[in-house]
């Protein structure tokens, strides 16, 4: 049966990713594709990692633009001198002379991988690598969970825990997550099937070579993403622990050459150890005074076209502050699990069910999981206290990016399972958040913030620490970042369709549901004066992170009211969360027919935010 099935899947999921029309069905380009797609077809045509006039005629060809949001930097060359005295060789770098290349400022891992795929099938083979890579954690996962469970709930959770989530989605993605996923996934299987394995077979896996393929994968992870580095301490602590000192040693020192390797490569390659390090840059065109890509036209250069750009957006002088550390933290631990946009749990539902079921198991001493849990707590605690406003990947994506690579190790917590009914409640949970995002992954992968605009997500909380990555910065309307009229100082994020943009009287709330709108201010606020109309008879609803203040609104009469506010400190800025709904809602084009206005209208308000005292 399991053999039937997986056949199945993987015959359906080739056809679909050969045939597909990869730009088309992706709306052209999302996040950081631009850069690995540059990547991968610059390998596989060339045979380089550079970026040259040839490269952007060949995105241009494919994608009919140019490769919008690229990381570029220019390069160094390393030279060696050897010397008649210590330290003998003598290390320097100077700057390319060549002014007609630049050099890719992302990892080389991901693309250098699928290059050979995008040879033989173009942009085709991005999907067909990742269809791939997904069939072989979904049969090693099974093979795990099979090892001590029956081997239907085995299959039916297995899949749960690739499918009710957001991995679909990102397997649409021409970038490097499931890749990263993939790595981690199989580390942990070489690592772990040796505990759980039946008598019989396996070899291989039951060596202490296995480890040392662990610490290779890994090794490979740490260097694309470098918050994985933790994931490697539990293969050394088990070792210690089983008094294997020597064979700690060895995966630790596996693991450290594996990462420097392919950092060195990157030193030789473009002469910076960091290939997010030295003078990196993004480009864009149309974006004001930086308008074009290098190499476009004699004027487009890397100089004069693109913006600076770094990776360190965190507001290191306050991460740490005591002051503003332990609130934040704690309301960040509470978005990473139970988050609108980038929860635990709504995103990655099976891996709540997987640790629940471990937790109230007899499995839950077993020093391996023990270990497995740790490594997994310690990675995600360091993401949320070292990036605290960006530990989702940052750029507005669907669930948390950055997690999506720790996610594998949480099925290895899983015990043996007898039942389907954990199976079949993580499906359910799952579907709950996710469904309609696997149903057409290209689209949720392109417009991430329609995902939690209606729906079970809806009811969660808004991760207001991260207001400058919320999804709906994504959107071309535009709905976030907006200006409000009657305060410079207060920016505007509308966080579903049930608000519109401010006008000069006000902004409307919509009659057909809530609103939700962040405010984000430069200065902590007090309480907002707020002065609320409509033309009908209907009650309105608002509060700001604060008390719910009910407001019965007679037709054409203003009603004024105090709204008390709570929010939270972001980066550089204080956000509040404010929800509004008004009981009924009327269509201005119905009520007089000269209006061309057909909008289901609810209440015009207006508001002064008012400053906290110091």
């Amino acid at each position: 049966m399991g053999t039937g099935v997986a056949a199945v899947f993987l015959i359906v999921a080739l056809a679909a990713a050969v045939s597909v029309d990869v730009v088309r069905a992706g709306f052209g380009i999302k996040g950081d594709e631009a850069t690995y797609v540059a990547m991968a077809l610059s390998l596989a045509y060339d045979h380089d990692l550079t970026y040259e006039r040839q490269d952007l005629e060949r995105f241009w060809t494919i994608y009919r633009t140019g490769p919008e949001g690229i990381f570029l930097k220019r390069g160094k060359q390393v030279r060696f001198r050897l010397r008649g005295s210590p330290p003998y060789i003598q290390v320097s770098r100077v700057a390319d002379p060549r002014t007609d290349r630049l050099y890719f400022a992302k990892a080389l891992i991901y693309p250098l991988a699928v290059a050979p795929f995008v040879r033989v099938a173009g942009l085709n083979g991005f999907l067909i690598f990742h269809v791939l890579l997904l069939f072989g954690v979904g049969v090693c996962g099974y093979y795990f969970l099979a090892a001590r469970s029956r081997r239907g709930p085995a299959l039916l959770f297995t899949l749960a825990f690739l499918g009710a989530t957001v991995i679909p989605v990102y397997a649409v993605f021409l970038a490097p997550e499931i890749f990263n996923f993939s790595l981690v996934f199989f580390a942990y299987f070489l690592w772990l099937y040796k505990e759980v394995a039946p008598p019989a077979g396996a070899r291989f896996l039951r060596t202490f070579g296995a480890d040392i393929c662990a610490a290779v994968l890994l090794g490979l992870a740490a260097y694309s993403k470098p918050f994985h580095l933790l994931l490697i301490g539990p293969l050394i602590a088990l070792a210690w622990w089983r008094r294997k000192v020597v064979n700690g040693l060895i995966v630790g020192a596996v693991f450290a050459v594996a990462t420097a390797a392919l950092f060195g490569v990157n030193w030789l390659s473009s002469g910076e150890l960091n290939y997010q390090g030295g003078d990196r840059k993004t480009c864009y065109s149309g974006k004001e005074s930086f308008s074009g890509f290098p190499f476009e036209s004699p004027d487009s250069t890397w100089e004069r076209r693109c913006i600076p750009f770094s990776t360190n957006d965190s507001d290191a002088a306050n991460v740490l502050e005591p002051s503003e550390f332990v609130n934040r933290f704690g309301l960040n631990v509470e978005y990473f699990l139970i988050g609108r946009h980038f929860g635990f749990v709504p995103y990655y539902f099976p891996g709540a069910v997987a640790i629940l079921l471990w937790v109230g198991s007899s499995e839950r001493f077993r020093l391996w999981r023990l270990l497995t849990f740790a490594g997994l707590v310690t990675s995600a605690l360091a993401l949320l206290i070292f990036a605290p406003y960006t530990w989702s990947g940052g750029g507005g994506p669907p669930g948390n990016r950055y997690f999506l690579s720790l996610y594998p190790v949480v099925f290895f917590l899983t015990p043996g399972l007898v039942s389907p009914a954990p199976a079949v409640l993580a499906w359910l949970g799952g579907a709950l958040f996710t469904a309609k995002m696997v149903v057409n992954p290209f689209v949720a992968a392109k417009f991430t913030y329609q995902a939690a605009e209606r729906g079970f997500a809806r009811r969660l909380p808004v991760e207001l620490t991260m207001g400058n990555d919320l999804p709906v910065a994504l959107d071309p309307q535009p709905r976030a970042h907006i200006p409000y009229g009657f305060d410079p100082t207060v920016l505007l994020y509308f966080l579903d369709q049930h608000a519109y943009p401010p006008e000069p009287d006000g902004m409307w709330i919509a009659g057909d549901g809530r609103a939700d709108i962040l405010v984000r201010s430069e200065r902590p606020l007090d309480h907002l004066v707020v002065t609320v109309m409509s033309p009908i008879a209907t009650t309105f609803t608002i509060s700001a992170g604060g008390t719910e203040i009910v407001v019965p609104l007679i037709p054409n009469k203003p009603a004024f009211v105090n709204v008390p506010t709570y929010g939270v400190r972001g980066l550089k800025s204080y956000a509040y969360l404010l929800s509004a709904r008004s009981s009924g809602g009327f269509v201005p084009h119905l009520r007089d027919p000269k209006s061309n206005d057909s909008r289901v209208l609810g209440a015009q308000l207006r508001f002064k935010a008012v400053e906290a005292a110091p």
